[in-house]
């Protein structure tokens, strides 16, 4: 924190000392306390709160939301509720609220908690931290996310005119100023001192891994551990991305049947899943499926799905249907071609690499296709995930997707990925690689991704990782880079996981109390040496996997045990340069 002057620092110590006498809920979770240990205009720099916004409540019996927490949802807790309100000087029109919720003095274990959001939403509840006898906190960002808007809903004042406060707010400063401000308050309320530790604590994934980046980028010294993952790196090539499917088919002028490439991907999974050393319905290592299997063996091969149907409701009493015709057939060449383009990622027209993909055996939703009853075919479908990135990011139209990919080359993807990564590099981009102030605080990373993610490619994180490595030891050997990353940033795949949970279709492990084993990290200096996983489904079910960290590979040698090792030739299959791109992509 940065005081503004010695009486500053007496006032907040006098306030504490008032707070330090009362031990109760009741007693702490009154108005005038919390507006008692309120920093000054000026104590927290760019701040400048509103004290008669204020409001504070007890509230009895609550159930945890707005974090990852593993506890049961009938467990309740009593908790103080706190909003407070701020602007930022100069800018009186917009307030900003945040709220908080304080554990009981006798559970609060000087800890305070954040909580990512996903899609384009913040978090929006206060109470994650309670389980871990944390005060936490959620913010409104300026423009109503407590109250459930989305960012892409405000990202454009009018077309072509972006709202960067709201961009900003969104990529990285409103949890920041909401940790730095709780933090605060946190101290005054139950009666610690300012130089007194609070282990501050991030945990996301999605786009809230991407927060978590962003906090551990932009306000490395305000968090002691961070738990982030599939973290949405890179948002102008990882949203056009999701365009890039759907322009192989146009390309190619084929539009599999959504069977067929389900066929695809399931062949695909029960052809490698033995590579790894063990039949589980596992792709455990997709490196080497990449090396050692061929799409192609696939031709030929029958799928069948039945005729279905599905109906919806929508706004105003209106509803929407759906039809899917039988889908039989034997597996294409042309199918396959598709399949084949897609995991290879998208290049320019000169054949230059621009993005990474997903992994072979990930599901290939983004390419899923629509059946049009009036032509009795299979058609093109865009996926709003990405169509709307690009009318509203790149083109600067408040439209929700793309009508059409008439005219569009997989030059014009690269042109849009150029657009938004020039125009969003120092908000969404959030690929800072130089993590020092972080990793000099004592800060410790806990970063995994999903190996089969279907939505952000788990070669995304790698990539990440790698240029953090560069960057902070660039004259380090090999092993002197990897031992000194293991001490604060630690990465791991998890097995045929899809985005940011288990996948239907490879009953793999998926870690859950990432939370512990990061307190234990930080609070008692057990570094990790594997992430704790389980297998939630199939044969294995109940089954505990201490997962490999990355870049160390498993490979089963027997039903019950595999080892790590590192494969050299495995791991370059996971490194990519990206030159239709001038400047770097980290």
């Amino acid at each position: 924190m940065r005081f503004q002057s010695r009486a500053s620092v007496g006032a907040f110590v006098a306030a504490s000392a008032v707070a330090a006498n009362t031990t109760s809920l009741a007693g702490i979770c009154t108005l005038s306390n919390v507006k008692s240990v309120l920093p000054s205009n000026g104590t927290l720099l760019g701040i400048n709160l509103i004290p008669s916004a204020s409001t504070a409540a007890v509230i009895y019996n609550a159930t945890v939301g707005g974090g990852m927490s593993s506890s049961s949802s009938s467990e309740t807790y009593d908790y103080c509720n706190v909003t407070l309100t701020y602007i930022h000087p100069g800018k009186t029109d917009t307030k900003i609220i945040v709220k908080y919720a304080f554990p009981e003095p006798a559970d609060f274990k000087n800890r305070f908690y954040v909580a990512g959001g996903g899609g384009y939403s913040l978090n929006t509840d206060s109470t994650g931290g309670l389980p871990y006898g944390a005060a936490a906190g959620a913010t409104s960002a300026g423009y109503d996310a407590l109250d459930g808007v989305s960012y892409d809903d405000v990202v454009l004042l009018g077309n072509g005119s972006i709202n960067w406060d709201a961009t900003y707010m969104f990529a990285y400063q409103a949890l920041g100023e909401m940790t730095q401000i709780g933090k605060y308050v946190t101290k005054g309320l139950y009666g610690l001192s300012t130089s007194s530790k609070l282990y501050t604590y991030y945990e996301g994934c999605s786009d809230g891994g991407r927060e978590g980046m962003s906090q551990v980028q932009r306000y490395g010294d305000e968090y002691d551990g961070a738990i982030t993952g599939a973290p949405a790196f890179r948002m102008a090539q990882q949203q056009v991305n999701h365009v890039f499917s759907a322009e192989v088919e146009k390309v190619l002028n084929y539009f599999p049947p959504p069977c067929e490439l389900a066929k695809i991907v399931n062949a695909t999974i029960e052809a490698c899943d033995p590579l790894d050393g063990r039949t589980d319905g596992v792709i455990s290592r997709t490196d080497l499926c990449m090396l050692d299997f061929d799409l192609s063996s696939i031709i030929g091969e029958e799928y069948y799905c039945a005729a279905s149907s599905t109906s919806s409701g929508g706004p105003g009493g209106s509803s929407s249907s759906s039809y899917e015709p039988v889908q039989s057939g034997k597996v294409s060449k042309e199918g396959v071609a598709v399949a084949k383009a897609i995991y290879g990622g998208l290049h320019n027209s000169e054949g230059q690499r621009a993005y990474l993909s997903w992994q072979v055996g990930s599901e290939l939703g983004d390419a899923s296709t629509e059946w049009d009853n009036s032509t009795d075919a299979w058609e093109l479908s865009i996926t709003s995930t990405g169509g709307e990135w690009v009318t509203k990011f790149v083109e600067l139209l408040d439209l929700d997707n793309l009508s059409t990919l008439d005219g569009v080359t997989y030059d014009t993807l690269v042109s849009w990925m150029e657009t938004g990564f020039v125009r969003f590099l120092d908000s969404l981009q959030t690929t800072v690689p130089d993590l020092t102030t972080f990793q000099s605080s004592g800060g410790k990373l806990l970063h995994y991704h999903g190996e089969s993610d279907p939505s952000i490619p788990s070669a995304s994180s790698v990539h990440y990782w790698q240029s953090v490595r560069s960057i902070m030891y660039p004259n380090a050997s090999s092993g002197e880079s990897l031992k000194a990353l293991r001490d604060w940033y630690q990465f791991y795949l998890i097995p045929g996981a899809a985005h940011c949970g288990t996948n239907t279709l490879q009953p793999g492990p998926y870690p859950e109390d990432n939370m512990e084993i990061m307190i234990d990290w930080v609070e008692n200096g057990v570094t990790p040496t594997r992430l704790n996983a389980t297998v939630s489904s199939g044969d294995y079910e109940g089954e505990t996997q201490m997962l490999c960290q990355w870049p160390y590979r498993m490979l089963w040698r027997s039903n019950t045990t595999f080892d790590c090792v590192y494969d050299e030739k495995s791991i370059e299959t996971w490194t990519y340069d990206f030159p239709a791109f001038k400047v770097p992509v980290y």
